[in-house]
């Protein structure tokens, strides 16, 4: 609060309320371009596969083997990268999160200097070390959103750098293509890991704590705390015992396992993000050797549903913010996005049906579309989970989502595998739309925050 001084002597100062700033929505844009580059460092495999393949002589089930070796490794990360949020705070755990899956995405551009066999094995190694250096990303955004965002802005919050997904598509697959197609694969890991490296530091100056900001006033602290935002939930053993600094405690989980509401969100996102690495892996493949594009070509084709993805997932947080500040529940609020985004998303089988290339690429935005619109799950997680343990409940979320990292690159190589074409690979990304769906409709029930009980340790 700032006071306006009387130019009339002897009359009293008026106290005049600061107009609050806007800092949080820097923040979500840092964010919105670090997770932007996060995707992009992963698909870098999948635009470089089709020369990859080529010049390694990988097959496609081994490809599907390396393609999941990120989420191995990202999925076994996540509850002690939550962990690691929780005990040395988001902006440290973050900064250097960035800068080593940049470094050893940037070695994987090295890898054509082996043999064969040993590159293989290398890229294998690579991608694991990439996903284990990811780990606390979406958790650590999550830990960011719930600080810094009231939750009448959460939804959106979370849905913009959701939807940097899409971004990503939109931007660096094409980007990539062309490094690939003139420069050649090898340079597509050297420039991107390089680009993150350099960014890494940019977060740095940029991400605070609320209440550590230079620049936040007062009047926005108390908007964000007075509308549901955690402010200490970034800080390093904010809200924790001593007892909770020293690791992941089991019983925490449990209670976490117990909750039917969260089953049902794990459940959910497992399915949506069957739907991510379907997009992130095979995608550009599918574009190439089923509907016979170039690896240009693809790159172009593939940004066209991406731009539908991005307008989707900014819509949807959108939209159910917008449902909340119109009265409805928080639970009416976040599912509705989520039940639609899937029915869409699950359109993606009519592509089986078509050989016309538009029709194809229509549908498959639509398919985008929807999975962005209802890609919710990390506003969900800000809303529910316990202030104590924020970073450990995204990381138990997010190793549940990203199973499916590990399941559906593998799944979809021996579908191809077994029939020579993507019809069932479509088929079964779709029914997993369809089965995240039913899982928010008939499991997770009243969306609220949950509460440890005591003792935790």
């Amino acid at each position: 609060m700032r006071v306006e001084r009387s130019a009339v002597p002897g009359k009293e100062t008026i106290p005049v309320q600061a107009k609050k700033t806007n800092i949080r929505w820097i923040i979500v844009t840092m964010l919105f371009i670090v997770t932007t580059i996060n995707y992009a460092d992963r698909a870098t495999i999948s635009v470089a596969a089709t020369p990859l393949q080529s010049d390694l002589g990988i097959s496609a089930v081994t490809m599907g083997f390396i393609f999941s070796a990120f989420s191995w490794s990202y999925a076994l990360g996540q509850i002690p990268g939550g962990w690691i949020l929780d005990k040395f705070g988001t902006k440290k755990a973050l900064f250097w999160s960035l800068f080593l899956w940049s470094f050893f995405t940037l070695l994987q551009g090295f890898v054509g200097y082996f043999s064969a066999a040993t590159a293989i094995v290398m890229l294998f190694v690579l991608r694991f070390i990439v996903g284990l250096a990811e780990a606390p990303s979406f958790p650590g955004n999550s830990q960011v959103a719930a600080s810094w965002f009231p939750d009448s802005e959460r939804a959106t919050a979370s849905a913009i750098f959701s939807a940097s997904a899409f971004l990503a598509i939109i931007v660096f697959t094409p980007f990539m293509s062309w490094i690939t197609q003139y420069m050649g694969w090898k340079y597509v890991f050297i420039i991107m890991g390089a680009l993150g490296i350099l960014i890494s530091f940019i977060w740095l100056k940029v991400i605070h704590d609320p209440k550590d900001h230079p620049r936040v006033n007062q009047a926005e602290l108390d908007y964000i705390e007075q509308g549901g935002g955690l402010l200490d939930m970034m800080t390093a053993g904010a809200n924790k015992s001593s007892e909770q600094k020293t690791g992941p405690k089991w019983s925490q989980i449990k209670q976490l396992l117990k909750s039917r509401m969260l089953v049902g969100v794990y459940i959910g996102q497992y399915c949506i993000s069957t739907l991510t690495y379907f997009f992130m892996t095979w995608f550009p493949v599918y574009l190439i050797q089923e509907r016979g594009m170039s690896i240009l070509e693809a790159g172009f084709i593939a940004s066209l549903p991406g731009i539908s993805g991005f307008l989707g997932g900014v819509l949807g947080g959108l939209y159910s913010d917008y449902l909340l500040k119109k009265g409805k529940s928080l639970t009416f609020a976040r599912k509705t996005p989520i039940i639609i985004g899937m029915i869409l998303s699950s359109s993606m089988i009519f592509c089986n049906y078509t050989n016309a290339e538009w029709l194809v690429v229509g549908i498959m935005a639509l398919a985008f579309f929807g999975k962005g619109f209802g890609q919710l799950g990390w506003a969900v997680m800000a809303d529910s989970s316990p202030k104590e343990i924020g970073g450990l409940s995204g990381g138990l979320f997010n190793t549940f989502g990203n199973i499916s990292g590990i399941t559906t690159p593998i799944i979809i190589g021996y579908i191809i595998n077994a029939t020579g074409s993507f019809n069932g690979a479509l088929v079964f990304v779709g029914v997993n739309a369809i089965v995240a769906m039913f899982s928010y409709l008939f499991i997770v029930g009243e969306i609220k925050r949950v509460e440890l009980t005591a003792p935790v340790g």
